[in-house]
């Protein structure tokens, strides 16, 4: 306690303090400086980018804008915090260099930290970089209707660590990201719905051809549904030949998630128009044998009794 109030000691601590400062201030004054400014260039180059983004997006007649912002909203975010974050923890370690701590041990305990932490925490760790290039992709969007490790639903929710999709029935599937093996998207960009139509063998080809195009071209003509019809009936021909029928394939492009609606209209408006020409749609007939020796189910008519009223 005697030395703070001797003279000695405050010459030292004035001239030590007036040394830091000419020494020392002025490189510390700047590394704030560049942190501020650095921290302000993220935030420029992120409004950049997000605004360059959703303007090439709007230009896109195929893309859905409303989504397209949600999606580049969502990245430009995450790539702005990463940075920051990263320039935080560059200018918290300058600092503490400038005030004489010494942050070799500080940076091997972060790294020894960071490493336990990769090794506990890995499989979040690849949920999130799986779900950041998921929407960096747009492999698919809210809305869409797609198959993820064999179950089929509607997409709720996209987020960096799970899907959640909603299948026909109202089940809620959650997947995480990282554990997803296999995604097909239904309804991206456009959608198609696939006939395969069986008619007799006996029926002229060319002639039912014909009749499923008409069909299809109504169906497009049509105010109500044709709007959600992108391209004329695709008719490819004879596809098959099966047991019974002769198989025709057949494909309408629709608008994405419109293939269900505009298929079962068409079917309907098929099934009419086959039976106003009388085109035979041939169904499994199944004929039970009973054996040569027992016929129990012969009934002779001209011996069957008439009855008198």
């Amino acid at each position: 306690m005697e030395n703070l109030f001797s003279e000695e000691f405050w010459s030292t601590a004035i001239s030590n303090s007036a040394n830091w400062l000419v020494t020392e201030l002025p490189g510390l004054l700047i590394i704030i400086v560049l942190f501020f400014l650095v921290s302000r260039g993220i935030g420029v180059l992120t409004r950049k980018m997000r605004k360059a983004l959703i303007n090439r997006a709007e230009k896109d007649e195929n893309v859905d804008t409303d989504e397209a912002v949600k999606r580049i909203n969502t990245l430009t975010n995450i790539i702005r915090r990463v940075f920051i974050i990263v320039l935080w923890v560059v200018f918290f370690m300058l600092l503490l260099q400038k005030f004489g701590v010494n942050i070799g041990p500080i940076l091997a305990s972060v790294g020894i930290l960071g490493l336990a932490i990769g090794f506990g925490a890995q499989e979040l760790v690849r949920d999130f970089i799986t779900g950041f290039f998921i929407l960096l992709e747009n492999q698919i969007r809210t809305g869409d209707v797609a198959v993820i490790n064999g179950t089929g639903g509607l997409v709720e929710r996209i987020e960096l660590r799970t899907i959640t999709l909603r299948d026909f029935s109202g089940t809620v599937h959650v997947f995480q990201n990282g554990k997803i093996s296999s995604l097909s998207n239904m309804t991206k960009d456009w959608s198609a719905v696939v006939f395969d139509i069986g008619v007799a063998y006996k029926e002229d080809t060319q002639r039912v051809m014909d009749i499923i195009k008409q069909v299809g071209d109504e169906l497009r003509d049509d105010p109500d549904f044709g709007d959600d019809i992108i391209e004329p009936m695709e008719v490819f021909g004879l596809d098959d030949f099966a047991d019974s029928a002769i198989i025709i394939k057949a494909r309408l492009k629709t608008k994405p998630i419109k293939q269900w609606t505009i298929g079962r209209e068409y079917r309907k408006r098929l099934k009419v128009a086959f039976d106003k020409q009388n085109i035979e749609i041939p169904f499994p007939h199944t004929t039970v044998y009973w054996g040569e020796e027992i016929k129990p189910l012969q009934l002779d008519v001209n011996k069957m009794p008439v009855s008198k009223s």
